[in-house]
């Protein structure tokens, strides 16, 4: 199956297959509201709570569980049972819908009204199968093209959910199915967790390679607004139009790669006049303010061509008779930085490090006399541990684009696993 063009509507099912919505064949349970005005008194219980940031796709994050008193009856009507698949409301598009199975993990536990519990009929579907289908190319299609979408999220709703069309076959191949893509993935994923290992070690070795330069070079830190030319400022938003190519590129956070680089060319969605109070000059030094990525950085250069920056990036205006913009970006890959970062930030539901807090980073001061030969030594010293980050990082991107393509296969019954090779089907992938 080739994933690149997949399309549902050339999709040809097996025989054996219903198309079944989902609310026929399993009932989907609502979540609590948090409430600040609840009744807390008289018959309540304390339980774990299930927020959106705990469910990934295919598996849970549990390190950070947080607990809620409510009403047991209010609790009575909102706890998991093993076996309940857990599906997203909102996020970021990629992540509507996303499922995972609940294995009873926390007892009692609870979920928001974010995160949706569905509980399969036994008779009729299996929960991993349904887990299994939304990570699938064909999952993934449904819930991105039903999903509401605004500027920087996107949501979905119960209906939505229920009206997702299983392509479903008897449960006993059902299972088998299942148990082919568990260990079959098991495979895939333990591969790509060894190119994360080494991508964190390459980028450890680089942290303190970057540390050790930088500190032999220079005599002082300063706070980074004491090398700035103008205050630190927000870019603009994005208005409803988008790919106007009479327009200047528009920066945002998902453009900006690990290594420093553009990803894609994208372009802003507002007038030119508009833009002109956000353009960007060489040099310019850009900071991820909230999200996921939050402290993440890019040095603008004019190579780059005409561009403005998304709002929910701050922009440093480095002034170049005191240091190099590349020599500050350097010092915010070491762990240094990064722990400036995160005692910096500010703990709300998404992450958040203001202009201030940027602002007021120590960042060090190369002495003048050294900094073209120290980032000449910093660029020489990281080129090969930047090209070993990138090849790894491509293999993580082929070895999802294949966990996915099988799981695809496999549910929509384009091939048969009873017969399937591991080796056949995951050609192509190796550590």
């Amino acid at each position: 199956m080739n994933t690149s063009v997949f399309d549902t509507r050339t999709l040809r099912l097996p025989d054996t297959y219903e198309l079944v919505r989902l609310g026929y064949v399993a009932r989907l349970q609502n979540g609590l509201t948090v409430d600040a005005k609840r009744d807390v008194t008289g018959d309540v219980v304390t339980r774990p709570y299930l927020r959106v940031a705990n469910v990934q796709a295919g598996s849970l994050s549990l390190e950070s569980v947080t607990e809620i008193t409510v009403p047991r009856s209010v609790a009575r009507r909102s706890t998991l049972r093993p076996g309940d698949v857990l599906m997203t409301e909102g996020g970021d598009l990629d992540k509507l819908g996303r499922g995972t199975v609940w294995q009873g993990e926390l007892e009692g536990c609870l979920h928001q009204n974010h995160v949706f519990a569905i509980r399969p009929l036994p008779q009729r579907l299996n929960g991993r199968f349904l887990a299994y289908l939304t990570q699938s190319h064909y999952g993934r299609h449904y819930f991105e093209s039903t999903g509401t979408r605004t500027t920087n999220l996107a949501s979905t709703n119960s209906n939505k959910i229920q009206s997702f069309p299983l392509p479903l076959p008897p449960l006993g191949e059902q299972r088998r199915i299942t148990d082919f893509l568990d260990a079959e993935t098991s495979r895939l994923d333990d591969m790509a967790k060894t190119q994360v290992l080494l991508i964190e070690r390459l980028k450890e070795r680089a942290g303190v390679v970057i540390e050790l330069t930088l500190s032999n070079a220079s005599s002082r830190s300063v706070r980074l607004k004491r090398m700035l030319t103008a205050p630190m400022s927000y870019g603009a938003n994005e208005s409803t139009e988008h790919d106007r190519r009479d327009w200047p590129r528009y920066i945002r956070t998902t453009d900006i790669a690990n290594d420093g680089t553009l990803r894609d060319e994208t372009f802003a969605s507002l007038p030119l006049d508009a833009a002109r109070n956000y353009m960007l000059s060489d040099g310019d030094l850009l900071f991820v303010r909230s999200g996921a990525t939050v402290g993440k950085s890019f040095v603008y250069e004019s190579q780059y061509g005409p561009a403005a920056h998304a709002g929910y990036l701050i922009r440093a205006r480095v002034n170049r008779n005191l240091t190099l913009p590349r020599l500050i970006w350097y010092f915010c890959q070491t762990a240094a930085y990064w722990q400036q970062v995160n005692e910096g930030a500010i703990q709300a539901t998404i992450q958040n490090v203001n202009a201030e807090k940027y602002g007021n980073l120590l960042v060090p001061l190369v002495d003048r006399e050294r900094q073209d030969s120290t980032l000449a030594i910093l660029d020489s010293q990281l080129a090969k541990s930047r090209n070993l980050q990138h090849r790894a990082e491509q293999l993580l991107e082929l070895l999802a684009e294949r966990r996915q393509a099988l799981i695809t296969a496999a549910v929509t019954g384009q091939f048969d696993v009873s017969t399937a090779s591991g080796r056949n089907v995951t050609d192509g992938v190796t550590a």
